[in-house]
C-alpha cells in the first residue's frame, strides 16, 4: 500500500531520470568487466573451465557485480511501475534512494561476496582510473543524496508505523497476489507463529494437522495445472506463498518445495499416464514427496553419482547411499536420481525414478525392505528432519521410471532448477522479513539508557538497510518469477535472486540478533532460530560459490565479446 505523497523536494521524475541513467552506465561498465574477465579465462578463443576455476575470484566477482546491476535495474523498474500506478509513496521513494546509494557505493568501493571476501573492480580487470570515468554525475548524486542520515531515519520511522503489515513498503503486486498473501498471512499467524519456536527447540515434526490445512489452502497444488487437480497458478504465486509461509517458519515454507520439485519433474518429463496418476495426489496433499539426489561425497557434483539402479524383470533394484534428504520419513514417494548405465560417464548414465515407499516413524523411519537410514542433527531448518539413507536392493516399479526413458535423469532435473532457485529466493525473503520483524519489535520494546533501542542511530540504520535490501531482493525474485511465467529462459535471473536473497537473509538475521544483544544468543528468543535457519539458504539449492560459477559462465557466454 502507498504510504504518503512525496514531498516536493524529491519528485519521482527527477529520481527516475537519475536511476535510469545510472543503470545504463552500469551496463557499459559490466560489459567492460566481462570483456576483461573473458580474456583471462579464454584459451584459443573459447571459455576454459580450467581457467575459470583458476580465476574464481574474478569470475565469481563478475557474477556478483552483474547481480547488483540487475538488482538496481529491477529496483528502478519497481519505482517506475509504482509511480505510474499512483502507488509510489515516501517509504517506497526512500527505499529506492537508499538502495541505489548503497549498492552504487559498493560497486565502486567493494561488493561483499560474504563477510570476508570483498570483490573490487580491479579484481575484474577494471583499473581505478577507468572506474572513475564511469562515476557520472547521476551516480555521484544518487550516492550522496541516498546516503543522508535522514533517509535512513525516515525509513525506520515509517516501518514502525507499518509494523504488522505483510511487507514494509508496497511490494508492487496486483490485488490477486495480495489476497493470496493475506490469506497465507492469516493462516500462519493463527497456526504457525505461536508454535514455530517450540517445534524448533524440540526438533519436532511440523504437525500433520498443519500439513492438512496447507493442503486445503492449495499450497501443494499451487502451480500444478487445473487439469491435473491443481490451482494452475504461476511462479509469482509460488513466491508470495513461499515468502509468507517462510516468514512464519522456514520449515513450513519449505514443505511445498518437495511437492513443487516432484510436480515439475513429472510435468516436464513424465508420461501422460504418470501425470494423470501422480499430479492430482501431489496437488491434494494425499501424498508427500521428497527429493533424493545428493550423495555423501558428491555434493553439487551430480555427475559423480554412484547410486545404481539395475533392471530386474519388472522392477529396478537400487543400491547406494544418499544424504541430506529432507522429510523422507513421512514422504510417500521419492524423486530418486540413480545411475542406470555405469558405462556412460557423467550425467549421461543417470535416470530419474518416482520411487514409492511407506511412511515411517521416529521409531521405525524406513519400514521398507532394502532401505535404512539415520537422522542428521542440524542447527536449524528443522520441522521436517534430515536423513542419510542407504539403499540395498530397494525395489522401484518399472512403470515408475520417469518418462519411461533411461539416461535423461539429469536433463529432467535441470528443468526444475529455475523454479527451485526462485522458490528458494522467496523462502529467503520470508526469513529476512521475519528477522526484520523481530529486530524492529525488540528495538521498540527494549529500553537502554533511558530510551528505546530504536532511537539509537545505529540501531535505526540497521533496520533501514534491512528494509531496503529486502525490497531489492524481493523485486529481483519477483522479476525472475515473471520471466518464468512468461515462458522465458530465466536461469540467470533465478540464480541471481537466489544468490542475493540468501546473503540478504543472513545479513538481516545477523543484524536482528545484534539488536537483541545478549538476549539474541539465548535459545528462548526466536531470533536465535531465525539465524540458524538463515544460514542454510547460502548452501542448499546450489551453494553460493556454485551459484556464482553458473552465473559467471552464462554471463561470459552472453557478454564480454569485444
Amino acid at each position: 500500500m502507498p504510504t504518503a505523497a512525496l514531498p516536493a523536494a524529491e519528485t519521482p521524475a527527477s529520481l527516475s531520470e537519475r536511476t535510469e541513467a545510472a543503470v545504463a552506465t552500469l551496463d557499459h561498465l559490466l560489459n567492460l568487466a566481462a570483456q576483461r574477465v573473458r580474456a583471462r579465462v579464454s584459451e584459443d578463443g573459447r571459455i576454459s573451465s580450467r581457467r575459470m576455476e583458476e580465476e574464481q575470484r574474478a569470475t565469481h566477482g563478475l557474477a556478483w557485480f552483474a547481480t547488483y546491476v540487475e538488482s538496481l535495474r529491477q529496483l528502478d523498474a519497481y519505482a517506475k511501475r509504482l509511480s505510474a500506478e499512483g502507488r509510489y509513496g515516501v517509504l517506497e521513494d526512500h527505499i529506492v534512494q537508499l538502495g541505489f546509494a548503497e549498492y552504487l557505493a559498493q560497486i565502486f568501493g567493494g561488493i561483499p561476496m560474504n563477510q570476508g571476501e570483498i570483490v573490487r573492480l580491479p579484481d575484474l580487470g577494471v583499473s581505478g582510473e577507468e572506474a572513475l570515468g564511469f562515476q557520472t554525475a547521476e551516480i555521484l548524486s544518487l550516492i550522496e543524496s541516498g546516503s543522508r542520515p535522514e533517509i535512513r531515519s525516515e525509513i525506520t520511522r515509517l516501518i514502525r508505523d507499518q509494523a504488522g503489515h505483510s511487507t514494509f513498503g508496497d511490494p508492487g503486486l496486483d490485488e490477486t497476489m495480495e489476497q493470496i498473501r493475506n490469506e497465507m498471512r492469516r493462516f500462519v499467524e493463527d497456526n504457525v507463529v505461536p508454535n514455530a519456536h517450540e517445534w524448533h527447540l524440540k526438533n519436532d515434526y511440523i504437525p500433520l494437522e498443519i500439513i492438512e490445512q496447507m493442503s486445503e489452502l492449495g499450497v501443494f497444488g499451487l502451480t500444478i495445472p487445473e487439469e491435473y487437480g491443481g490451482l494452475g497458478l504461476g511462479k509469482e504465486a509460488m513466491c508470495v506463498v513461499s515468502e509468507e509461509l517462510s516468514r512464519a517458519y522456514i520449515g513450513v515454507g519449505s514443505l511445498g518445495t518437495r511437492s513443487e520439485i516432484a510436480a515439475e519433474l513429472i510435468l516436464c518429463g513424465g508420461t501422460e499416464e504418470q501425470k494423470q496418476h501422480w499430479l492430482p495426489k501431489i496437488a491434494s496433499g494425499e501424498i508427500l514427496p521428497t527429493a533424493v539426489f545428493t550423495e555423501p561425497n558428491t555434493g553439487s557434483d551430480l555427475a559423480s553419482l554412484k547410486t545404481r539402479a539395475v533392471k530386474d524383470g519388472d522392477v529396478w533394484k537400487v543400491s547406494g547411499n544418499k544424504t541430506w534428504i529432507t522429510h523422507p520419513v513421512r514422504a510417500d514417494i521419492m524423486t530418486l536420481l540413480a545411475r542406470t548405465n555405469p558405462d556412460e560417464p557423467g550425467y549421461k548414465g543417470l535416470s530419474m525414478f518416482i520411487a514409492e515407499k511407506p511412511r515411517g516413524t521416529d521409531e521405525e523411519p524406513f519400514p521398507a525392505e532394502g532401505m535404512s537410514g539415520g537422522e542428521i542433527e542440524v542447527l536449524g531448518y528443522r520441522g521436517m528432519k534430515e536423513y542419510e539413507i542407504a539403499f540395498d536392493g530397494f525395489e522401484v516399479k518399472g512403470e515408475n521410471l520417469l518418462g519411461q526413458v533411461e539416461g535423461e535423469g539429469f536433463k529432467q532435473l535441470m528443468q526444475t532448477f529455475e523454479g527451485a532457485r526462485i522458490q528458494t529466493a522467496a523462502r529467503a525473503l520470508g526469513v529476512a522479513q521475519c528477522a526484520l520483524d523481530l529486530g524492529l519489535k525488540y528495538a521498540e520494546e527494549r529500553v537502554q539508557f533511558g530510551k528505546e533501542l530504536v532511537k539509537f542511530p545505529r540501531v535505526a540504520d540497521k533496520l533501514a538497510m534491512m528494509t531496503a535490501e529486502l525490497m531489492i531482493a524481493r523485486q529481483l525474485t519477483y522479476f525472475s518469477s515473471w520471466q518464468k511465467d512468461s515462458g522465458k529462459r530465466c536461469d540467470l535471473e533465478a540464480g541471481m535472486a537466489k544468490l542475493l536473497g540468501a546473503r540478504v537473509a543472513w545479513a538481516a538475521a545477523d543484524n536482528a540478533l545484534q539488536i537483541h544483544g545478549g538476549n539474541g544468543f539465548a535459545l528462548e528468543y526466536a531470533i536465535s532460530r531465525v539465524l540458524c535457519d538463515a544460514r542454510i539458504l547460502n548452501i542448499f539449492e546450489g551453494a553460493a560459490e556454485i551459484q556464482a560459477q553458473v552465473i559467471a559462465r552464462r554471463l561470459l557466454e552472453t557478454r564480454g565479446n569485444a
